[in-house]
């Protein structure tokens, strides 16, 4: 099979994230302007669009970097995969949260200026309580197991259609809205919509999200013994990447 560069995947890995962020936050802001004053309609808009995004990109992004844009699936790939040495190096583990936190930064600012506001515009929405961590625990365990489910059962191909059906369906039955993604919730950060979080509130979701993901790690070797040999077809298939290839 041939091998991906690193640069590659970490340029699919911003870019993926990017986009990701633009499309919650623009969505968030669209819908605020669409339906002022139903707070749930608002949410239904948001979600959708979310879901449909993330299908979309981890179809474009996938073939490239496996398609994680999210620190926590890239450190259950590296720990899970370390010793049958098919999920990412530590090297690479690195890269890939740098690519995705900064992407994540650059697609909030990219969605505030497609609606005409500052470039950075810090958010003021607090999101501290411990009802809101609890949510984000449960949302990263779910994921961990899904995409790492569908790689050990060879069930990859729809891994874009499930991972998008459960982010759209955990911001409905998580408190938290599903941030779900370190990178996410720092770019989130940056923009006063919708979307936002404060930035006094993104420690706590931090800390809730590892726990999650060691939570989510422990209930996939449980469950699923056999998971690290197929770390790198999480989220999608994709070819092992090697720096002396082009």
């Amino acid at each position: 099979m041939h091998q991906i560069t690193l640069w590659r995947r970490l340029l699919a890995e911003f870019l993926g994230t990017a986009l990701l962020v633009t499309a919650v936050v623009g969505s968030g802001i669209m819908a605020v302007e669409l339906s002022p004053d139903d707070v749930g309609l608002q949410l239904l808009e948001n979600s959708v669009a979310t879901a449909f995004a993330l299908g979309a990109l981890i179809l474009m992004f996938g073939p490239v970097s496996g398609a994680h844009f999210n620190p926590v699936v890239s450190a259950a790939d590296w720990f899970l995969g370390r010793r049958s040495g098919t999920g990412l190096t530590i090297g690479d583990l690195g890269g890939y949260a740098v690519a995705q936190t900064l992407g994540a930064i650059a697609g909030a600012i990219l969605a505030n200026l497609m609606f005409d506001l500052a470039p950075v515009t810090m958010s003021t929405k607090d999101r501290t309580a411990g009802n809101l961590w609890l949510g984000e625990i449960v949302a990263v365990a779910g994921l961990l197991l899904l995409i790492f489910a569908l790689g050990r059962s060879g069930r990859t191909p729809v891994a874009p259609a499930a991972v998008g059906a459960y982010i759209g369906a955990a911001y409905w039955f998580t408190s938290s809205t599903s941030f779900a993604n370190p990178a996410v919730t720092v770019g989130r950060a940056f923009t006063d919509t919708f979307a936002g979080i404060a930035p006094g509130s993104v420690p706590g979701f931090l800390l809730a999200q590892v726990a999650g993901l060691l939570v989510g790690v422990g209930l996939v070797a449980s469950l699923y013994p056999g998971a690290g040999r197929t770390a790198d077809m999480v989220v999608v298939e994709h070819p092992a990447g090697d720096a002396r290839t082009s």
